[in-house]
C-alpha cells in the first residue's frame, strides 16, 4: 500500500507560491509570512562545533595565526588555623577538641595542646579558606556552649 498524493493540490500549492521555492511552512501545510525556505538553510553537521576563525594555517590570509595562552588555574590560597592559649580553658577539653573537629590522634592532640600552652600559640592546620573558617566557627561555638574561652583564629599562609 503506498501513499497517495493529491495532484491537484500540489498544483493549487505551487500557483499559490507563483513559483517561489516550497519553505519548511509550506511543508508542514502552514503558511507563515516569516517562512524560511528550505534552500536557504545551513547544512547540519554531526559532531563538535568548531571554533571560529582559520583552523589551519593555510586558512589565515594574514599568515599569522592569534594563539590565545593557557592560562593555568591558580591554587586557592591557604589559611592556617590557630589555637590560642588561656589560662582558664582545661588542657583536657583543649585535646578533645583538636579530635573532635581537626581528626587528630590523642598523641597529636595532646602534643599540639603542649605547644599552645608553652609557647602560647600554635598551628593546628592549614586549610583551603572555606575549610578553615569552618572549622574556626566550629571551635569557637563549641567552647562557648561549653563555657570556656578558648580562642581559634585563621591567618594567610
Amino acid at each position: 500500500m503506498g501513499l497517495a498524493v493529491d495532484h491537484d493540490r500540489e498544483a493549487n500549492r505551487d500557483d499559490l507560491t507563483d513559483g517561489a521555492p516550497p519553505t519548511l511552512a509550506d511543508a508542514a501545510g502552514r503558511t507563515s509570512p516569516r517562512a524560511v525556505p528550505a534552500r536557504a538553510l545551513p547544512p547540519v553537521r554531526a559532531g563538535r562545533p568548531r571554533a571560529a576563525g582559520p583552523s589551519r594555517p593555510s586558512d589565515d590570509p594574514d599568515g599569522v595565526l592569534a594563539v590565545k595562552p593557557r592560562t593555568r588555574p591558580q591554587k586557592p590560597s591557604m589559611y592556617k588555623v590557630l589555637l590560642l592559649n588561656d589560662d582558664y580553658t582545661p588542657m583536657e577539653f583543649v585535646v578533645h577538641v583538636l579530635e573532635r573537629f581537626f581528626g587528630i590522634t590523642h598523641e597529636q592532640a595532646v602534643e599540639i595542646m603542649l605547644t599552645v600552652h608553652r609557647r602560647g600559640v600554635a598551628v593546628v592546620g592549614v586549610f583551603s579558606f572555606e575549610v578553615a573558617e569552618t572549622k574556626v566557627t566550629q571551635v569557637m561555638d563549641y567552647a562557648q556552649q561549653h563555657q570556656h574561652p578558648l580562642q581559634c583564629t585563621m591567618e594567610k599562609e
